[in-house]
């Protein structure tokens, strides 16, 4: 029992709906995430147009995401996740069909990457929001650890699925699942009890935003925080991207070994979400943040130095877990420094700052990759990181 207690969040039966359902939707995602990429390697063969076709997925949240804030603190988040996770349907539909019929291009990918990351600007932030709501503060670190869980484990799961899937079944089965595992988080959705509150005061939207800018730019560790995983988000996590080019060019794997890959990453993060979720709680969470940072940045810079594929997929898993324990940390420390009537703007901003740079970092890590060579670029994108996870330590010393 007193380890059930461990996974505190998931006795509260409306988490527990949404947790499975983010669970087999995820899945679905992350499923054709790999399908995507495979996709466009195989029509291009160029990790420039990897990295622009994934520009275009998180380039509307670079725009909308703020948007997307104000919105979630005016409108009941239930309601307006089950409408997100509808919408969210269609462009793994349409790229199914498309891939099926044997008529897709890649503008066409680009194009439903935009629309799927329009849709998730209004939906990440009232999906982070909205598990304050349903949990409360005692039990938030081990909810959004369980979410975490969630995430990464679809990561591993859907990744390796799709492997096969691509290599056994062909590429639309992908996004067909994925279409289908939206109906699981629709039908959990739609039976959780707790709607969401509605914070009536409003200064009107212009206004509405620049408080929420100015409560974070108003407290030091927050917007320190916020730099970091900007620049992690800009440099770091676009390595990703590049993935399929380590999987065909440098260890000779097909589609499998991709999955593998991203799966491997997947499994780091997954023990390392189960891991938070079980301590229930980091209590010096600025220098768990420090120590996660450099080590992410270490293991990325030995994995690009790699030519042994299994000693690289052992790297992967280590990649994964200092990942997540970085921006799962983050994300609890912000979620309990910020009032309520301000929660769903903070994590506007923290949604903007950790997948809205991404379009700009792919791009750069897509340009770079052509110019200088995959393995050469992730090694420096590894050192950028690395000294910004430095001068973090030293700012956070100097302001406790």
């Amino acid at each position: 029992m007193a380890n059930a207690l461990r996974f505190a969040a998931l006795q509260n039966r409306d988490f527990r709906l949404f947790w499975f359902g983010q669970l087999v939707s995820l899945s679905g995602t992350w499923m054709q995430s790999v399908a995507q990429g495979w996709l466009v390697y195989s029509l291009t063969k160029s990790p420039f147009y990897l990295g622009l076709v994934a520009a275009c997925g998180t380039l509307p949240i670079l725009l909308f995401t703020l948007a997307g804030g104000i919105v979630a603190d005016r409108f009941r988040k239930r309601n307006l996740l089950l409408l997100t996770q509808a919408l969210s349907i269609v462009p793994a539909l349409a790229l199914g069909i498309l891939t099926d019929i044997k008529i897709i291009a890649v503008w066409q990918v680009a194009l439903f990457a935009a629309v799927l990351g329009t849709v998730n600007a209004f939906d990440v932030p009232a999906r982070q929001s909205f598990i304050f709501e349903m949990v409360g503060k005692n039990n938030l670190m081990n909810a959004i650890a369980l979410n975490s869980a969630a995430f990464h484990g679809a990561r591993m799961i859907g990744p390796v699925i799709a492997g096969v899937t691509i290599a056994y079944i062909g590429l639309p089965a992908c996004f067909y699942l994925n279409a289908l595992s939206f109906i699981g988080v629709i039908v959990a959705l739609s039976k959780v009890s707790v709607k969401g509150a509605i914070h009536e005061k409003s200064n009107g939207i212009t206004k509405d935003f620049i408080e929420g800018l100015q409560y974070i730019r108003g407290h030091s560790v927050i917007f320190q925080i916020m730099i970091l995983i900007a620049i992690f988000s800009l440099f770091g996590m676009p390595f990703i991207t590049l993935l399929p080019v380590f999987a065909a060019e440098v260890f000779h794997k097909g589609p499998e070994g991709f999955g593998l890959m991203v799966g491997a990453t997947g499994a780091g993060a997954l023990l390392a979400a189960l891991f938070l979720a079980f301590r229930g709680d980091v209590q010096d969470k600025t220098k768990f943040m420090s120590l996660s940072a450099l080590c992410f940045s270490i293991l990325l810079f030995i994995f690009s130095l790699m030519d042994n594929f299994f000693v690289a997929i052992s790297i992967l898993v280590f990649i994964g877990w200092s990942l997540v324990s970085f921006f799962a940390i983050a994300n609890s420390y912000i979620q309990l420094s910020v009032p309520d009537n301000l929660r769903g703007r903070a994590m506007s901003v923290y949604t903007f700052v950790f997948l809205g740079t991404a379009p700009v970092g792919n791009s750069i890590i897509g340009t770079a990759a052509n110019a200088f060579g995959t393995t050469a670029t992730v090694g420096m994108i590894a050192v950028v990181c690395f000294l910004t996870a430095i001068v973090f330590c030293r700012k956070i010393c100097k302001s406790q």
